[in-house]
């Protein structure tokens, strides 16, 4: 179901309300792919906090300075509370870190904020982090908790186009209590829609909004255009063939 901004129920936010409660919390590094919606869950899950922070490596620069200083995680977060006009309360504050693997020296200092302030609630985002992490000598092993998201799941899908009940009992549905034929038959009628709108979330926001297939062929096919764009920053560390999308 729709929200009033626009945002769809995902897996992921129950993984991030269920992170906040552990008594021994690590930094969370949210790993995946470009535009299957990191940055949005966050946002979503900032919203049962009094205060939110979010630094983007990529879009801002100058915070870039903070984390290559050797201080600690308590003065980073005051420059940044001061930076940004916002307290950083543990507790009451989320952190996001976005666009995480722009910034080598924050990436490297994550396992800090676990050993000198667990108390703050930091997430962390970014994709292609594999390339990132080739430049740390260490990473922090047992120090950060890394969470993969992907795209949208058929039940993630089928939620977003306002049937919740639908889902539900797809998922409830077991060999022994199998869903009746008719049923089961406006499930593969809305997995074949699954099939052709894909789980990208501009793609299933805009067939959720309007139901128009053609759109969202021509959404799906500027992320490729864009994603292809993208390779090219790292032809250097693919093999040639691949980088070209030969193979």
């Amino acid at each position: 179901m729709v929200e009033a901004a626009g945002y769809f129920e995902r897996k992921i936010d129950a993984v991030l309300q269920d992170w906040r409660k552990e008594e021994k919390r690590k930094p969370l590094l949210l790993r995946g792919a470009r535009q299957v919606g990191k940055s949005s869950a966050v946002r979503h899950f900032a919203l049962s906090f009094k205060y939110f922070v979010e630094v983007n490596f990529d879009d801002d620069k100058l915070v870039h300075r903070y984390f290559e200083d050797a201080i600690s995680p308590q003065e980073i977060c005051e420059q940044l509370a001061l930076y940004y006009r916002t307290p950083i309360v543990a507790g009451e504050t989320l952190v996001f870190f976005d666009e995480i693997q722009a910034c080598i020296p924050a990436l490297s200092k994550l396992r800090y904020f676990y050993e000198k302030y667990p108390a703050l609630h930091l997430v962390s985002a970014g994709s292609l982090l594999e390339f990132a992490l080739e430049e740390i000598p260490s990473f922090g092993v047992g120090r950060i908790r890394s969470v993969f998201m992907y795209p949208f799941s058929f039940e993630e899908f089928i939620k977003a186009t306002g049937d919740r009940m639908l889902a539900d009992a797809c998922r409830a549905a077991t060999p022994q209590k199998p869903l009746s034929e008719p049923v089961h038959q406006q499930l593969i009628k809305r997995l074949k829609r699954f099939l052709i709108v894909g789980g990208m979330p501009e793609a299933v926001s805009e067939y959720a909004r309007t139901g128009d297939l053609l759109y969202c062929q021509q959404v799906l096919d500027d992320l490729l255009i864009t994603f292809a764009n993208d390779f090219a920053k790292y032809k250097k560390r693919v093999p040639a063939l691949r980088a070209a999308g030969k193979y």
